[in-house]
């Protein structure tokens, strides 16, 4: 099982967010673009999309399964076997999927840069950092052949990677001489 690197954040103009994960992913790229860019796809590891139109400025809809968060928008970029870029209501804003082929040693893998765009407090950065975290892990575990049972889905993981990204974001104590 391959490690989920962690994600990183950078902030703009005090509310502006933007997240950053780079996964490798030991999986040809067209089974990788199945699992961010169908509805067949996505409801194994993040949430049901109905619809999706597959192309560019085609509509989306994305249903999360263990909230009531239902948002909409568009599909702003669209590269097919490369580029999934969904925008769409907040809380989520922008999410992207970029594929490009993996290291040369490791065959057949791909590699996913991941960034999600959000507008909201400092303090949701951990949180929604974890939430993308685990949500990655996911992806892995249904590319894996193990797609997530939903109705089987806690907030164990989710709490545990959120403390961990928080003790990150914490400040580094005051140097006293």
């Amino acid at each position: 099982m391959s490690e989920i690197p962690r994600g990183r954040c950078e902030t703009h103009d005090g509310d502006a967010h933007l997240l950053r994960y780079v996964v490798e992913l030991p999986h040809p790229m067209v089974r990788v673009w199945a699992a961010v860019a169908t509805p067949e796809g996505l409801p194994q590891w993040l949430c049901a999309a109905d619809p999706l139109e597959p192309r560019l400025g085609g509509r989306v809809t994305l249903r999360w399964f263990t909230s009531d968060t239902v948002v909409s928008g568009r599909v702003t970029a669209w590269d097919p076997e490369y580029v999934a870029e969904y925008t769409v209501d907040p809380p989520h804003g922008r999410i992207r999927f970029h594929l490009e082929p993996g290291r040369p040693d490791a065959a057949g893998s791909t590699v996913l840069r991941f960034t999600a765009e959000f507008h909201g407090p400092r303090e949701a950065r951990p949180a929604t950092l974890a939430a993308w975290h685990e949500h990655l892990e996911r992806l892995r575990d249904a590319l894996d052949g193990r797609p997530t049972d939903w109705l089987d889905w806690t907030a164990d993981r989710l709490e545990e990677l959120r403390e961990r990204y928080e003790r990150d974001e914490a400040p580094w104590p005051k140097w006293v001489p």
